[in-house]
């Protein structure tokens, strides 16, 4: 959830790797989860979505006016789209998060407007909000944040920052607490993630990472218009992370 001004720019199509139980897994392509904000929504409301789909957990949040979609569909993968959103964020992933090797790729629609494409999670005792921010638009995530460093992982050099949100939304409640922030620098859209190198930076230059909670390949927009189509697997799975869990919710439109 976040929910700062920004998001991630540059649109790019890459080939999947194969998954090789793709398609078999609840044998079904369908989409699930539909969520729009703006029509009876009022200024500065929040709408909120979570569960499992697919084998996958998911989180969806939404912010103020404007529309925006979001559609779950086979095992890894979502599409968005968003038209004159306040601000939101939802994406696809596991819960809890935590040091894995993250594949993922797809497209990203956000070129020039406030957008970004980023790995992103949430611990406990401390509550922190973290992201690897994989592409971004017109806005930098960085711009208010406080530079920490950097490591190299999966081919770039990755900028590390951290901010601190005071009173605003997260997964306790309103709360303030600690964001942690590594931005590539050679933007893309589809790759491998190699989290534990970015949550051993975090400890060493920030501070103590608490208990994960849930971690998202996750697309956010504020004040902007865009769409994106995104999978995403860990490296070496060999099935859905979470089989034997229903599907949270159908979709009645």
């Amino acid at each position: 959830m976040l929910f700062s001004s920004l998001l991630f720019a540059a649109s790019a199509v890459t080939a999947l790797p194969p998954l090789s139980w793709g398609e078999k897994f609840h044998g079904e392509s369908s989409k699930l989860e539909t969520r729009q904000s703006g029509r009876g929504l009022g200024q500065g409301s929040d709408r909120d979505g979570y569960g499992f789909h697919s084998g996958y957990f998911y989180s969806f949040w939404t912010q103020g006016g404007g529309t925006v979609t979001y559609n779950n569909l086979l095992n890894g993968t979502y599409k968005s789209s968003w038209q004159n959103i306040q601000n939101w964020v939802g994406g696809k992933g596991w819960n809890p998060g935590g040091p894995k090797v993250v594949v993922y790729n797809g497209t990203w629609n956000g070129k020039n407007v406030n957008s970004y494409l980023a790995l992103y999670g949430w611990t406990r005792n401390p509550l922190i909000e973290y992201y690897v921010v994989e592409s971004f638009g017109s806005f930098n995530p960085s711009s208010s944040a406080q530079r920490k460093g950097s490591i190299t992982s999966d081919g770039s050099t990755y900028n590390l920052f951290q901010s601190t949100r005071t009173n605003q939304p997260s997964i306790e409640g309103t709360k303030t607490f600690q964001q942690f922030w590594s931005i590539r620098q050679n933007q893309r859209v589809g790759g491998t993630i190699t989290v534990a190198n970015h949550l051993k930076a975090y400890e060493q230059y920030v501070g103590k990472l608490g208990t994960f909670d849930y971690m998202i390949m996750g697309t956010e927009g504020y004040g902007s218009t865009g769409s994106s189509h995104i999978t995403v697997v860990e490296q070496g799975a060999t099935e859905p992370p979470y089989p034997n869990e229903p599907n949270s919710r159908k979709d009645n439109n």
